[in-house]
């Protein structure tokens, strides 16, 4: 009997704690919403339009070679070294030697070419020499010829032909020697034309810097066989002067309408990650890229580089400030962007704006604007008790962050809502005298 009356008590005690956890867990809870705010401020606001790009020397030249044949040496730099990479190189200074053996061989053939065309001109002279005397010879006796007649008793007919056949013979031979002495000239011409052109492949087997520079990259080696045909093959490529340097930034198309040649730029190398150079946008090219359907243009920034810190082909992060006003007033972009419930509206207790402002939704006249610049507007709430009230404002200048206003109404310090949070808190309830409370501290009666 005794244990069926603990079983009893333990199911009532056990039945009553679950109905009251029950009650606890599915009891009300009240929402209270809390706003976030921030303040208005005053100050300076800049613009800017980030891109990412590469350092390039601002005037590279591609050495390359004109002639075919094999690398035989390298010559030496002016600190007196061979050329190698990052050597520093005058104009004139020998880069690398193409071995000239063979073009050294036809240049002495044209040379032995045009003293034979040479002395081919003065023999075909001298038979010239021989058929103008032969020529005077043989129209004098064709004169004594006429003279006399075909029919004379000295002169038979036959006789008379032949001076005749001998003196157009030696006229024409006049003009044959007269073509073969400018035959031979041509043929000095042509031989000193081909020396030339030997002579000059001559030279191009050594290869010199055409700049003042740095050698940036050596593409050859010593023994290696470079074919000139119809691509120039590279040997080395040099930067001109480093202490001068460009980046070449990708600008999306929807920033590229802000840009413009002399805005100053900001950036930042993944090399010297605490230090921030500075630039001059110098151009804006105008042949777009596409990938994947993404637009950009190159952006060229003029930068210096007086202690050749800033080496070429780095990844440079850049900010281009496209725009910039002083003492204006600020708020937060998401001050702009929150938009309440209509039950934390405060009804009736809407924000009045001055005569100057204009209502909402209309595209506003800036107070004190010169030459009445139209403005679009925007709405921030003010917090006022547990609701909030709206403002329209006049909007400016805006950054990733914040947004240029104007308005009579507000003042730096003045608080504007950016967002809101809900604190929950559970509802009483009233205490029930059957669950046990092992932890509680009981009075002692007296």
């Amino acid at each position: 009997m005794k244990t069926a009356i603990k079983v009893i008590v333990v199911v009532i005690v056990v039945s009553v704690a679950g109905y009251a956890a029950w009650r606890w867990w599915t009891s009300p809870r009240q929402v209270k919403v809390v706003f976030k705010t921030a303040p208005v401020t005053k100050g300076m606001l800049q613009a800017t339009v980030s891109a990412t790009g590469t350092l390039e020397p601002r005037d590279v030249v591609d050495v390359g070679a004109q002639v075919s044949g094999r690398i035989a040496f390298f010559g030496k730099d002016a600190a007196g070294h061979q050329v190698d990479y990052d050597s520093p190189v005058r104009k004139g200074t020998v880069l690398a030697q193409i071995d000239p053996s063979l073009y050294a061989a036809n240049v002495e053939s044209d040379k032995a070419a045009l003293a034979e065309a040479r002395a081919n001109v003065e023999v075909a002279r001298a038979n010239l020499q021989q058929d103008q005397a032969a020529y005077q010879d043989a129209r004098a006796d064709w004169r004594r010829a006429k003279k006399l007649g075909p029919n004379s008793v000295s002169l038979s007919a036959s006789q008379y032909d032949a001076y005749k056949s001998t003196y157009d013979q030696a006229q024409a031979k006049v003009q044959v020697g007269v073509a073969s002495v400018d035959q031979a000239r041509m043929a000095v011409r042509a031989a000193q034309a081909k020396l030339d052109y030997d002579t000059v492949l001559l030279h191009y087997c050594t290869i010199t810097s055409p700049v003042k520079g740095v050698v940036i990259d050596r593409r050859v080696e010593i023994g290696e066989t470079v074919a000139s045909s119809f691509n120039t093959p590279s040997l080395f490529l040099l930067a001109e002067d480093l202490s001068k340097i460009q980046i070449w930034l990708s600008v999306n198309e929807a920033d590229i309408g802000r840009v413009r040649p002399g805005d100053p730029v900001t950036f930042t190398v993944y090399a010297f990650p605490n230090r921030q150079f500075h630039g001059v946008v110098s151009q804006v090219r105008l042949n777009a890229t596409m990938v994947q359907n993404v637009v950009t243009y190159t952006v060229v920034v003029d930068t210096n580089n007086p202690g050749g810190e800033l080496l070429p082909y780095l990844t440079a992060q850049a900010d281009i400030l496209v725009a910039q006003r002083k003492n204006v007033l600020m708020v937060p972009n998401a001050a702009l962007r929150w938009v309440p419930r209509s039950s934390e509206i405060l009804a009736g207790r809407e924000a009045k704006p001055s005569p100057s402002a204009p209502a909402a939704g209309k595209s506003p006249m800036a107070p004190g604007a010169p030459g009445g610049v139209h403005r679009p507007t925007g709405t921030v709430w003010i917090p006022d008790g547990g609701y909030v009230r709206p403002l329209t404002v006049q909007l400016g200048l805006a950054n990733d962050y914040q947004t240029e206003i104007f308005s009579p109404t507000l003042k730096p310090g003045t608080r504007v809502v950016v967002g809101e949070r809900q604190a929950r808190s559970r509802a009483p309830s009233a205490s029930n005298p059957f669950i046990p409370h092992p932890f509680a501290r009981h009075k002692k009666s007296t």
